[in-house]
């Protein structure tokens, strides 16, 4: 049998498991000790977004943030965002990416939220439960950033057809994933690796593909 994967870094770099981590995993030393240098003006730069920080946070690299300054955004405890290419073998394509776009647009993220690369994107409105897991290089977005018909396209280039997201409790999102706007999530539930999301998924169950149905239930 395998052992088990170490699942969070040491809490001090002078502990005798941050020594053994350095010797075993010497890519995660070097991530912890790029993620607390960076600390001072990750801070600053959510305080320049006027965006609270939370507790227990973990940035491995910087976001891109561009906050709507009439909008809200908010994060709960214990985030954990992964923007640099050495953060994780999956190789995030670019750093993890928060937009409120409008005023009035609303993207509220509850505890213990974790995302590597990837954007999230809000016009209208998104709300992600606790516990929501986002795989390497994922997009939401509840608009569609461009209208459907030419005309308009041509005079209102950035007016596309917005409807909230709703990703609840405890989902996983694999991989390069797609969700799109208008959907429900539903509690538990996972979202197969390359995955288009069009429509609502139910709790606890597994959907997959493009675009994405359900394939399960989860027992």
């Amino acid at each position: 049998m395998l052992p088990d994967h170490e699942t969070a870094p040491p809490d001090s770099l002078a502990s005798i498991s941050a020594a053994r981590m350095a010797m075993d995993t010497p890519w995660k030393a070097r991530n912890e000790i790029e993620r607390l240098l960076l600390l001072p003006l990750a801070r600053m730069q959510f305080a320049l977004a006027s965006v609270e920080w939370g507790e227990n946070w973990r940035l491995y690299g910087l976001p891109i943030i561009q906050k709507h300054r009439r909008s809200i955004l908010t994060i709960g405890a214990r985030l954990e965002l992964r923007s640099t290419v050495r953060s994780n073998p999956l190789g995030p394509n670019h750093p993890v990416f928060f937009s409120t776009r409008r005023p009035g647009a609303v993207l509220k993220i509850g505890d213990d939220f974790g995302m590597t690369g990837g954007s999230i994107i809000a016009e209208q409105s998104m709300m992600i439960g606790n516990r929501v897991t986002v795989g390497a290089n994922s997009i939401i977005a509840d608009t569609d950033f461009h209208p459907l018909d030419a005309l308009a396209r041509h005079n209102l280039p950035l007016d596309g057809a917005t409807a909230p997201i709703v990703i609840e409790d405890d989902v996983f999102i694999g991989m390069q994933s797609l969700i799109l706007k208008g959907v429900t999530i539903g509690a538990g539930s996972i979202i197969g690796a390359g995955s288009v999301v069009t429509r609502d998924i139910p709790a606890g169950v597994i959907a997959a593909g493009n675009p994405a149905r359900v394939i399960r239930e989860i027992n």
